[in-house]
């Protein structure tokens, strides 16, 4: 035992997280990879990484969602953040909880991870355009000429993320069967310190994730509009072949759409919540729902977006 602990007093937290991260990848895409070394370098590290697993064993990590949280909100390039789908505090306690089930079984720690129950990581509140903001961006989107602004359209009255937007061509959209096809995702992946991070377009990141999504009225109608002025090659967004937005361009033009409507920033994922919101309350069933926005599993829809309002509960109370 004295031997163990000697052991545990030299190793350092990083190298676990480096080993952990070695053995992943193998078994993950790239895209995905690249998220879990960006929630390992950028968050887990930097509180964790100088600890020795003794002091990991020992460690409150109560104290790590408080200074995550911290450097979250202090975080100065808010777009490399939201770039990452999996830079939110819950899916980086997700890592962290595996990579220490990794370290328990490989260098004996004796980690309880009953410290985890309790912790709020995030709400289950989703932020939305309200009516007022959706109405504003449906007046200006549905009259613009801008072959950029389609993107935001087809993100609000679709619930594609940005990267699927930006990764759309003209060949994936069926106007006589209104359906979109969602093929392909655009994406900035992180590398590493000295290689920073690089543009890759791929195949969604699950089988759900690649779909077919039913195109509203709404969107029908303007897409048609442009329809015959680019080739099935095409990116929507872009108009060009060889060329597609990448998201943080993108969400460049996104804002500058907000500022012409008048809204106050939110981000581009909004559109997407507001997408998915709108399509309960006017009764979508969750499963359906599920399929469309290409989640992995109905929970993940469920805990998203079905959750009574108190005017919801309220109008069935009145009704006793």
């Amino acid at each position: 035992m004295k031997q163990e602990t000697t052991k545990n007093e030299k190793i350092l937290f990083s190298q676990c997280c480096d080993e952990w991260l070695i053995q992943k990848e193998n078994f993950i895409k790239i895209s995905s990879y690249c998220n879990y070394k960006f929630a390992v370098e950028k968050h887990i590290k930097p509180i964790l990484g100088d600890k020795t697993l003794l002091e990991i064993e020992q460690y409150d990590m109560n104290d790590f969602i408080k200074k995550e949280k911290t450097a979250i909100e202090n975080m100065k390039d808010i777009e490399e953040l939201e770039d990452l789908e999996d830079s939110d505090i819950k899916d980086i306690i997700i890592k962290l909880k595996s990579i220490l089930r990794y370290t328990k079984k490989k260098y004996g720690i004796d980690f309880d991870f009953d410290v985890f129950t309790g912790i709020s990581s995030n709400s289950n509140e989703v932020e939305v355009f309200n009516e007022k903001e959706r109405q504003k961006l449906y007046r200006y989107l549905t009259t613009s000429n801008e072959l950029r602004d389609l993107g935001v359209l087809i993100s609000l009255y679709s619930g594609l993320r940005i990267g699927e937007v930006c990764g759309l061509k003209w060949k994936d959209i069926d106007l006589e069967n209104k359906i979109i096809y969602v093929n392909r995702t655009v994406q900035r992946v992180y590398l590493g310190k000295n290689e920073k991070s690089k543009i890759i377009i791929t195949p969604p990141k699950t089988k759900k994730s690649k779909r077919k999504v039913p195109i509203s009225k709404v969107l029908v109608e303007k897409l048609k509009e442009f329809n015959d002025d680019y080739s099935k090659e095409c990116y929507i967004t872009t108009g060009l072949d060889d060329k597609s937005y990448e998201p943080l361009t993108y969400r460049y033009d996104y804002k500058q759409v907000l500022i012409k409507c008048g809204i106050p920033y939110k981000k581009f994922h909004v559109c997407r919540h507001t997408f998915a919101t709108r399509c309960i309350r006017v009764g979508m069933d969750v499963k359906s729902l599920s399929e469309v926005l290409g989640h992995s599993n109905i929970g993940i829809t469920m805990n998203l977006y079905v959750h009574s309002s108190y005017e919801v509960k309220k109008k069935y109370i009145d009704r006793l």
